[in-house]
């Protein structure tokens, strides 16, 4: 049976899709300065996988329940979730610009980000640690100190 969320927030990487969006452009431009015409099927193929990727990696949920913390990218995509009976601790931290966005490894364990550079710190019983990324930092280490 599902609990019901305690905590749930979307964040949309604005500063991804709009690369995304630039990057896209400024390929057709130069596909046709080189070739003096836009060929169809590049053109389509590349703006699909633009819109692939801004769908999939354009926003992250993080949503805590009374028992997981659960978090994923665009429609559901790297489901993924911890025990909070598992987490040993959680605090606010901020992320270094070079990490990047997406799903990248640190030096402080795995990083999930959309946008920004303030994450979240969760560190299991085991001592692994995962870095969240979120515009809403406080509020998710309020819900996942909270008991409910």
């Amino acid at each position: 049976m599902n609990q019901a969320p305690s905590y749930i927030h979307t964040q949309y990487g604005q500063i991804l899709r709009i690369g995304l969006c630039a990057g896209g452009i400024l390929y057709l431009v130069l596909l046709v300065l080189k070739l003096g015409t836009a060929l169809p099927v590049i053109s389509g193929i590349t703006i699909a996988f633009l819109f692939s990727i801004g769908w999939v990696f354009g926003s992250l949920t993080v949503q805590v329940t009374p028992k997981t913390l659960s978090w994923h990218f665009g429609p559901g995509f790297w489901n993924k979730s911890i025990e909070r009976e598992q987490i040993e601790s959680v605090r606010a931290t901020r992320t270094k610009w070079w990490y990047g966005f997406g799903i990248r490894l640190t030096p402080h364990g795995w990083l999930y980000n959309v946008q920004g550079l303030d994450a979240v710190q969760v560190t299991d019983k085991n001592g692994k640690s995962t870095l969240i990324g979120t515009d809403q930092p406080e509020s998710l280490v309020r819900a996942l100190n909270s008991k409910h």
